[in-house]
């Protein structure tokens, strides 16, 4: 079989908004729910999190997905597969004030089956990044044992905040924006290559440096409830148009042959975490 290396570029597929209720009028900031989760355990925080997020209290412009195309041609067809990926990592709050707040992956993977998403891959998380309307520049802190405590989270977003705040009027809210977080990705580094003292792994990837180079290899060496200030979540529609058919990006990456247009590792057969609610590996 010749495959020609996949090609990505901008698509041009309808967008399609995440399905959650309306923000309610007096919804708590992302600065308010930074300064409640700072006084929870890392249970209460993701359960408060969970509460926020299905309640509707997130940003307007974190609402719509932008559409990317990615195509490969194998053994001498072309085949076109149509992605939608919200503009920015996951974040709680108004416009004005909102949190780009780290999580474990079993929440975010019960976030994503709960809104019909998907995390990504780390193919993904580079065509992501190529086809940014805005690339950040990575924000790094010194490491700490502080790094995993909503106080770095804050610390960190809020440099970002100041970063994306001089951009506003040439790329509003809503744009396609990367490079300013690490991403927790689905792979087979999540149940194969294992470390003895890692059974269960957050896989991330990612924070690319302005040269496209990423700061983070892909990497398994953390457990599942580790989360530190430079992880974000960026939930992709699970359900594509596949050559004009929609198709689960799960039926894709089980392919032998169409995984190439979302994965570089080969067919990723189980394409999850364990969610908060259960589930498999």
């Amino acid at each position: 079989m010749l495959l020609i290396p996949v090609l990505f570029v901008a698509g041009a597929a309808g967008s399609q908004v995440l399905p959650i209720p309306p923000r309610a009028v007096g919804a708590p900031v992302g600065s308010a729910v930074a300064d409640a989760l700072d006084t929870l355990s890392q249970s209460g925080r993701e359960e408060r999190l969970y509460q926020e997020i299905h309640s509707g209290n997130i940003p307007q412009f974190l609402r719509t997905f932008v559409p990317i195309t990615s195509r490969a041609t194998i053994e001498g067809n072309e085949h076109v597969v149509v992605w939608h990926v919200l503009p920015d990592y996951l974040a709680v709050g108004s416009d004005d004030d909102y949190f780009l707040m780290p999580m474990t992956p079993s929440l975010a993977q019960l976030l994503a089956d709960t809104l019909g998403c998907t995390l990504p891959t780390r193919q993904m998380v580079d065509a992501i990044y190529t086809h940014a309307t805005l690339k950040l520049s990575p924000k790094p802190i010194p490491p700490s044992p502080a790094m995993t405590t909503v106080a770095v989270f804050w610390q960190h977003n809020d440099s970002i905040r100041i970063q994306r705040k001089t951009m506003l009027a040439q790329h509003p809210l809503g744009v396609l924006v990367a490079g300013h977080k690490k991403d927790v990705i689905i792979s087979n580094a999540i149940v194969s290559g294992l470390k003895p003292s890692v059974p269960k792994p957050v896989v991330i990837y990612g924070w690319h440096r302005p040269d496209g180079i990423p700061i983070q290899p892909l990497y398994n060496g953390h457990g599942e409830k580790y989360a530190d200030y430079s992880h974000g979540i960026r939930l992709v529609k699970k359900m594509m148009v596949l050559d004009g058919q929609p198709v689960s990006a799960e039926s894709i990456l089980a392919d032998e042959e169409l995984c190439i247009l979302l994965s570089d590792e080969g067919v990723i057969l189980r394409p999850r975490y364990e969610s908060a609610l259960g589930g498999t590996r």
